[in-house]
């Protein structure tokens, strides 16, 4: 590669703006609340990232109730609602696809 070619990963992120270091921690919006966080996190009392963690048992109930809820709604419609509600869907992912 040449010194001096232009390559289309850096134009990209001079255009995106450079990723930064660390994710920001959301902060409070009142300048006291605000001053308190940023003393907790300098101090080590707070950590910058909370933890979110998932509970395995809900994931796998939401992942059947998913997998059941289509098929059990699409069994109780009638042809002309079907067409109706795959209509909508059609519709909704056009109107997506546009404005993106």
């Amino acid at each position: 590669m040449a010194p001096f070619e232009v390559r289309p990963s850096l134009l990209s992120r001079i255009a995106n703006g450079y990723p930064l270091p660390m994710k920001q921690t959301p902060m409070p919006r009142d300048a006291n609340q605000r001053a308190k966080a940023v003393v907790d996190l300098a101090t080590g009392q707070r950590s910058p990232e909370p933890v979110r963690e998932k509970d395995p048992a809900a994931i796998a109930r939401g992942h059947l109730g998913g997998i059941k809820g289509g098929a059990a709604r699409a069994a109780n419609m009638t042809p002309a609602e079907r067409s109706d509600s795959a209509s909508k869907a059609a519709k909704a992912r056009w109107e997506r696809e546009r404005s993106t």
